[in-house]
């Protein structure tokens, strides 16, 4: 196949068997019309991250984010319900909100129409001399939003299934851990110069450990005891079992709940598309990736503690020494994976075999291709 048709590519990729797979086509990571088909049929039609419900606490806070192009806002209305609405003003067409923040009301800064919480226009200056102004006619249009074990769901598909309807292995292997309760301690945006793909494959496996990380954590990591598990439709996952050289890693010691190696492991699951979360009986941390062209990856990188963590007078110092570690880890990925989108750039570019533990990289493609219009 030709860089011209990457779709057939990856179809024809996929086509192979995992015991012989290679890594995705060089033109399924470089294509601007690749990235079109994306935007189309995977961004638009799936189930995205904005971060945690305990984000917004009140009614009125809110944050933003785009999908396919398409600004949104997401919020607490007045009645502590999460709601997403297009943030594309009724009049002129202005961005309405940037950021995140806390209003009581949605004011356009072009010409001060006026948005309830719920959407509704609640007032427009100079309006009354047109007589085809119609206020009720107004309102944001509705976008759907859900909370899914504590995270934001949002998407632009008014057919597609809820997450948990999608997600149930979810809880078959992590339901003993209630995420929907763990506390978000930090959230930060940045942009990466590598294509979203390799970014989300990077946390996908973890092969690149000892070599990726042989500044922070790649020194103990074992690739012979590594195992790759056959995934989901929606998601894939892998776990390892932590000793308590952090802290926070394991369970804490006055949970009585978590019994054995429940208290040690660490799950990695990549929720299809773009939420990457890990997820240990301490803390989790986690990236929300949105692509921006070919070429660039817009991160919400984010992360907190376990409830009974949350609430002990010692996490927060355990948590800052976590944190740099996390940051550490996280320069080292954005080392390798930068280079990985630079070496994509070379005439002598070619995908290699996979791994037996790169599986999740295959299924992640095959669900990609499964995405696109035959």
């Amino acid at each position: 196949m030709t860089i011209h048709d990457p779709a057939a590519a990856l179809r024809a990729n996929v086509a192979t068997p995992f015991e012989a797979a290679h890594a995705m086509p060089v033109s399924v990571y470089t294509s601007d019309e690749f990235l079109a088909l994306e935007e189309r049929h995977v961004f638009a039609q799936s189930w995205l991250c904005a971060g945690r419900a305990d984000a917004l606490k009140a009614p009125g806070d809110y944050l933003t984010m785009e999908i396919s192009g398409e600004p949104v806002i997401v919020l607490r209305d007045r009645d502590g319900a999460l709601r997403a609405m297009s943030n594309v003003c009724r009049h002129r067409m202005s961005i309405l909100l940037e950021g995140r923040g806390h209003v009581r009301a949605i004011t356009c800064p072009y010409h001060a129409w006026t948005y309830n919480l719920d959407g509704s226009l609640r007032g427009a200056p100079a309006m009354d001399l047109n007589q085809s102004f119609c206020k009720e006619a107004l309102g944001l249009p509705q976008i759907r939003c859900v909370d899914w074990k504590g995270w934001i769901m949002v998407t632009l598909d008014p057919d597609l299934p809820d997450p948990g309807a999608g997600l149930r292995e979810v809880d078959d292997l992590v339901g003993y851990l209630p995420m929907q309760d763990y506390v978000e301690t930090f959230r930060e945006e940045h942009r990466w110069n590598t294509n979203w793909k390799i970014l989300a494959e990077n946390f996908m496996e973890s092969y690149h450990l000892p070599m990726c990380h042989g500044g922070t954590i790649g020194g103990a990591v074992d690739l012979r005891k590594m195992t790759c598990p056959e995934g989901f439709a929606g998601f894939n996952y892998h776990h390892i079992l932590k000793d308590d050289s952090i802290a926070l890693s394991i369970a804490h010691k006055d949970n009585t709940e978590l019994q054995g190696e429940d208290r040690y492991r660490t799950w990695l699951l990549a929720i299809y598309p773009s939420l990457l979360i890990t997820l240990t009986p301490g803390y989790f941390w986690y990236l929300c990736l949105t692509p921006d062209g070919p070429g660039h990856v817009k991160i919400l990188y984010g992360g907190g503690l376990h409830p009974d963590f949350a609430k002990d007078a010692e996490a927060p110092q355990h948590f800052a020494t976590l944190k740099s570690l996390l940051d550490a880890v996280n320069d080292e990925d954005r080392g390798c994976t930068e280079r990985v989108w630079k070496g994509m750039q070379s005439r002598h570019a070619t995908p290699g075999a996979l791994s037996h533990l790169e599986r999740p990289n295959y299924e992640f493609a095959r669900w990609i291709a499964s995405k696109l219009p035959a």
